[in-house]
């Protein structure tokens, strides 16, 4: 049996500009997703099961190799985009599932969180194909390659992409208030591909690139809360800006004594919230009540 394994992603800053060029922030999560090949010397089928994290199959396809035709799915739209990630890695590596056999993918997420699903489904298979990931990616999902460079990642990291390179370094992020920083799941998914298309990068300027890079500078580096979330509140209100659209804190939760910071595609997923006293009833008491702390979000040293 051959197996890979990826972590789940969160996007701190510059989401949406790191398409431009700016300096993001993430951090892999301490969850993320399994695939097992059993490979069938004998078999002209690849057949692949998915199942979520409560254990529960959510998903199955079989493939007729070496067309990868779809024999039978649960799901035809997800089966079509499977396709389309198998039929590209076979393209880049002509020797890849040259058999046929059985897959097995594992979430230790919630698949429905924003956490990587997918990323973490295109870095198994690039590891499993020996292909390169980044290529996958931009070949199937697009984006701008930091949920790939997180699952690869065992500790947070600054990404950068200009003129089609990856710039990836490691950092120490893991500031002296962490007990102090919770995630706050919106109750539904945001599409990130579809935040990508309608992102209009025209929007996004030097001035904007400059000064979301020195905020996240700050955020990564400072061990005051108070700079924090002045940090978090000013990058919010330049995402805004050049998204056209209303901080999450404006929208939805005006009267929070603390600071919130959307994660990567605005209007769903994962929010950031700094924590006052009780203020977490605050979540529930609304509705929202799949909160995680920064120890059970994060992997970090």
């Amino acid at each position: 049996m051959y197996s890979f394994y990826s972590h789940g992603k969160l996007l701190i800053t510059a989401e949406y500009a790191v398409l431009g060029g700016a300096k993001a922030l993430a951090v892999p999560c301490k969850k993320g997703q399994l695939l097992n090949f059993v490979v069938d010397n004998k078999s002209k089928e690849l057949h692949w099961s998915s199942f979520d994290h409560r254990g529960e199959k959510w998903f199955e396809v079989s493939f007729q190799l070496p067309s990868f035709d779809i024999v039978i799915s649960s799901d035809i739209s997800i089966a079509k985009r499977l396709q389309k990630i198998l039929s590209i890695s076979r393209k880049r590596n002509s020797s890849f599932l040259s058999s046929g056999g059985h897959v097995e993918t594992y979430l230790e997420f919630d698949r429905f969180w924003g956490l990587g699903s997918s990323s973490s489904l295109i870095l198994n298979v690039a590891s499993w194909a020996k292909v390169n990931p980044y290529d996958l990616l931009n070949f199937t999902f697009g984006g701008s390659g930091y949920d790939i460079a997180c699952g690869l990642a065992r500790k947070p990291i600054f990404f950068t992409k200009k003129q089609k390179k990856h710039h990836i370094e490691a950092t120490n992020f893991s500031p002296a208030f962490a007990d102090q920083l919770y995630f706050v799941y919106l109750n539904h998914k945001k599409n990130s591909q579809r935040a990508i298309k309608e992102f209009n990068i025209k929007k996004l300027s030097n001035y904007h690139i400059d000064e979301l890079n020195n905020l996240t500078d700050i955020i990564s580096s400072t061990n005051d809360l108070n700079e924090f979330e002045k940090a978090i509140e000013d990058h919010e209100k330049i995402i805004g800006f050049i998204i056209n659209q209303s901080p999450i804190k404006k929208d939805l939760f005006t009267d929070f004594p603390g600071s919130i910071k959307s994660l990567g595609a605005w209007g769903g997923d994962f929010v950031l919230v700094t924590k006052v006293k009780n203020s977490l009833d605050y979540f529930e008491k609304r509705g929202f009540k799949t909160i995680l702390s920064w120890k059970d979000m994060c992997l970090v040293d």
